[in-house]
């Protein structure tokens, strides 16, 4: 069983499907939410993922004029999971703090946007785009 929870532990979820690779994206926004190269995220189905406490500590932010939303705590303002689409949820790695040993990038999305700065050391798939996208060149 995969556990996580954010910074100061109000908000707590655990992940019941073994899964094991790392979204790493590397857009404009996620950089600009993150103030890092991007964020790594694990995406599993919405059936193998239960919040266990502090769901009433959870805020959003929609960016106006996007689909693109943030989910964090709103006591220590840790990223936290959301919903990927209608059927996953992308939950960051960071905030993994049991079963994150099997671990590994596989993926980087969004690689046209990177940063100048970012530099790609590992040998997950790079995708220009978002991952499986007609526009992604997979």
């Amino acid at each position: 069983m995969i556990k996580g929870a954010c910074n100061c532990n109000a908000v707590q979820f655990e992940i019941t499907r073994d899964v094991k690779d790392i979204y790493m994206c590397h857009c404009s926004i996620c950089r600009k939410a993150t103030g890092t190269n991007g964020i790594g995220v694990l995406v599993v189905a919405n059936a193998d993922f239960k919040w266990q406490s502090g769901a009433e500590h959870i805020a959003t932010w929609k960016k106006p004029n996007s689909d693109w939303q943030t989910w964090f705590c709103a006591v220590c303002g840790s990223k936290l999971p959301g919903d990927n689409d209608s059927e996953r949820k992308f939950i960051p790695v960071g905030l993994i703090t049991h079963g994150a040993e099997q671990f590994k990038v596989r993926h980087h999305i969004w690689v046209n946007s990177k940063a100048p700065w970012d530099e790609i050391g590992d040998d997950g798939l790079q995708h220009p785009n978002a991952y499986g996208t007609a526009n992604s060149n997979d």
